[in-house]
């Protein structure tokens, strides 16, 4: 027989034995099982009987080595008209996360109040570190007396504080919470006479409120706010768009009325404030509006041409009665410190201001100049605003003030 027949036949009955081909398919390499987890199980290809009978027990399992956690392999091998899902078949436990809150809650009137305040009480009671003694004696009430200037309180709502504190006894010594307590009550002592929301007079139809202050003070959304209040109150509330230099001030009210359910009445930029103002009163008028709420543009204190216009609004509206505007309100930004001193001095002048709304007591704030306002005018502060929401301005409350501004809680 020659070579190429005996190579042909060893070929022949290499093909014909099977237990030759298995032996020889175990010693192929083993695929990575990494590799072969990632890969989904497969059919397995059919198995001649015969070589089954012949194969040793342990190579005859068709089935991959077990996976954890429930894997495919796991399953037995079914038909692809089996594979669609059984409605009825029992669901995996799932572990579901809690939905996270789409808004956080809304922190209290005085977490803000406090909040709006931190600048300024850290000022103060960062230098009230006096410890075990029973009295403060005079070089404690001078440190203390300074802190308060550093804080916008002013010289002569300091120097009356430290008097107060000066005649106080501390039985249980001074320490931080004791001292802090006492200069609270000592705050609010000066606050309450001044502490006066501002009411609306049924006996005026429409009572007139106007707002005043300089640029960018908040007037206009001082204005909506109010506005808002008064109409939650049951009150029927007009603005008078009587910035008319701004024609974003204009279209910054229309959208407070939108909101507010609120009639705006405005008139062309660069027209006349004051005869913006009196049609908006007729109007008011002969609607029978409890409140009409006059909206001017801000001006400098020092502009003498500016602050004569803003007296001849007032002149204008009195046309109609004596007593209006029945609320001259200045709008202060609570982050101007000691030049709020100047701005109500002016505008008390031309004016004859009513009362104050303080705004923007946000962290950046100087509300300490609050307690030098009520010391130097004496004027009704009505309300504080700690935020842009129509819910960020309230009344004023002395002993809530005097809280926040020594670095307490709210009292229980």
């Amino acid at each position: 027989m020659g070579f190429f027949d005996r190579f042909k036949k060893s070929k022949s009955e290499k093909a014909d034995d099977p237990i030759k081909d298995q032996a020889e398919q175990q010693t192929q390499p083993v695929v990575d099982a990494e590799k072969a987890e990632a890969t989904p199980p497969t059919d397995p290809a059919p198995i001649d009987p015969a070589s089954v009978e012949t194969e040793p027990a342990e190579t005859l399992s068709a089935d991959p080595e077990p996976q954890e956690d429930g894997g495919a392999a796991d399953a037995p091998q079914e038909s692809p008209a089996e594979d669609a899902p059984d409605d009825n078949a029992p669901v995996a436990d799932v572990e579901i996360e809690p939905e996270e809150e789409t808004a956080p809650k809304k922190k209290s009137w005085f977490s803000r109040l406090k909040d709006g305040l931190g600048k300024s009480a850290n000022k103060i009671t960062s230098n009230l570190a006096i410890f075990g003694k029973p009295k403060l004696d005079a070089n404690d009430l001078e440190d203390i007396e300074d802190a308060l200037i550093m804080a916008d309180l002013g010289v002569a709502a300091a120097g009356r504080l430290a008097a107060g504190l000066n005649k106080r006894d501390f039985p249980e010594g001074v320490n931080q919470d004791t001292l802090s307590e006492a200069l609270a009550e000592e705050v609010a002592g000066i606050l309450a006479p001044v502490a006066k929301p501002l009411a609306i007079n049924p006996d005026h139809k429409p009572h007139v409120v106007m707002m005043v202050g300089v640029n960018g003070s908040g007037k206009t959304t001082t204005a909506g706010k109010l506005a808002e209040q008064w109409r939650q109150d049951g009150l029927k509330v007009t603005m008078a768009a009587a910035d008319t230099f701004r024609a974003a001030a204009v279209e910054q009210l229309k959208i407070w009325g939108e909101r507010t359910g609120t009639t705006v009445i405005s008139g062309e930029p660069g027209s006349d404030a004051a005869a913006v103002a009196y049609q908006a009163y007729e109007q008011a008028i002969n609607e029978k509006a409890d409140v009409l709420i006059v909206d001017t543009a801000g001006r400098l204190q020092a502009k003498k041409e500016l602050m004569d216009e803003l007296e001849k609004i007032c002149r204008v509206i009195a046309k109609k009665d004596d007593a209006a505007p029945h609320d001259r309100v200045i709008v202060l930004d609570g982050t101007v410190g000691q030049n709020a001193i100047s701005q109500v001095s002016a505008f008390k002048e031309t004016a004859g201001l009513t009362g104050m709304i303080v705004t923007k007591l946000d962290g950046s704030a100087r509300g300490g100049v609050v307690v030098a306002l009520a010391e130097e005018f004496g004027l009704p502060i009505h309300a504080v605003g700690v935020g842009e929401g129509k819910d960020d301005l309230d009344a004023f409350n002395a002993e809530d003030f005097g809280r926040a501004l020594a670095g307490l809680g709210a009292k229980e």
